[in-house]
């Protein structure tokens, strides 16, 4: 009886390290991300592989959330000055700062590999969304607001990397997907470091245009929300190559682009964190489902 208590023990100890890695990685943001390189992929190939299509989603998942746990090894004293982050799995010590590192750095090395039997130049970007983010943008986060337009360069890689794994190039197309998701980025965070301004100054972070809740930090959000609109329909334009757009789906996106701006203009006027929240909620509807009908309209 004594042993089978003690394999229960050993099982149950397994199942929360495996839990904890699992929240290390940010698994619904990390789905999101590979939502973006499987849309990129669908948009960008001619002939469809499922191995690829495995590869690329299991080997970005790891990338990314190999990512994000390298973030909370270097952020984990900050993480626990926070409400939003105190619960991870450093602050609590549900994992080890070596056990992170180990569980982040066979991530990366299998993400890796992943990507690189696809096409090494879909490794090379994934190579530079994880320097980016883990070495530059994480430690900026302290800095000030530039640390947004940093992170916004591997944040706006997954749909461009989704075409790079279906073509092995880089032209326009994947250059139009990456401005996409690069301008949507400013309104989508802006919104939750309004809403967690507090929070974020408890750990020393401002990350507000102007470093506080007012109407200096929403203009900026309100014009890189406005600039996604023109470049959200450059495929109907005929400006992104063999990316094209129907007027159909030109409509429903511009449908998008205004509900978007609306909350923008809401929270510009208001200033109110319950506007920021509306307007978080929306950036997150609108990128998904904008990326949706660019698929559909190409299979339509």
């Amino acid at each position: 009886m004594e042993k089978i208590r003690e394999v229960y023990a050993e099982k149950s100890v397994l199942a929360l390290k495996w839990s904890a890695i699992l929240a290390l990685t940010k698994a619904r943001l990390n789905i999101s991300v590979v939502y973006s390189a499987v849309a990129g992929y669908l948009l960008g190939a001619s002939e469809y592989s499922a191995l690829h299509l495995v590869l690329l989603a299991i080997g970005g998942y790891l990338v990314v959330g190999a990512a994000n746990g390298f973030n909370q090894v270097i952020e984990r004293d900050r993480d626990a000055l926070m409400q939003r982050t105190q619960n991870r799995p450093l602050p609590t010590g549900r994992l080890s700062v070596l056990e992170a590192m180990i569980a982040c750095t066979l991530m990366a090395f299998a993400g890796m590999c992943m990507l690189y039997l696809i096409n090494p130049l879909t490794a090379g970007f994934g190579a530079f969304a994880l320097f980016m983010y883990v070495l530059v943008y994480t430690p900026l986060k302290a800095k000030g607001p530039i640390a947004v337009f940093v992170g916004a360069f591997p944040g706006a890689i997954p749909a461009l990397l989704g075409w790079v794994a279906a073509t092995n190039d880089f032209d326009i197309e994947p250059g139009t997907l990456f401005a996409l998701q690069f301008l949507w980025q400013f309104a989508h965070f802006w919104a939750i470091a309004w809403i967690a301004d507090e929070d974020y100054k408890k750990a020393g972070y401002s990350l507000l245009p102007s470093g506080e809740r007012n109407r200096r930090s929403a203009f900026p959000i309100l014009i890189y929300t406005i600039s996604v609109i023109p470049v959200s329909i450059l495929p109907a334009l005929g400006l992104s190559g063999s990316l094209s757009l129907g007027w159909g789906a030109t409509i429903l996106i511009l449908i998008m682009g205004l509900f978007f701006l609306f909350k923008a203009i809401r929270l510009y006027r208001s200033e109110e964190v319950a506007d920021a929240r509306k307007l978080m909620i929306a950036s997150i509807i609108y990128l998904p489902v904008v990326q949706l009908i660019y698929v559909l309209d190409k299979f339509i």
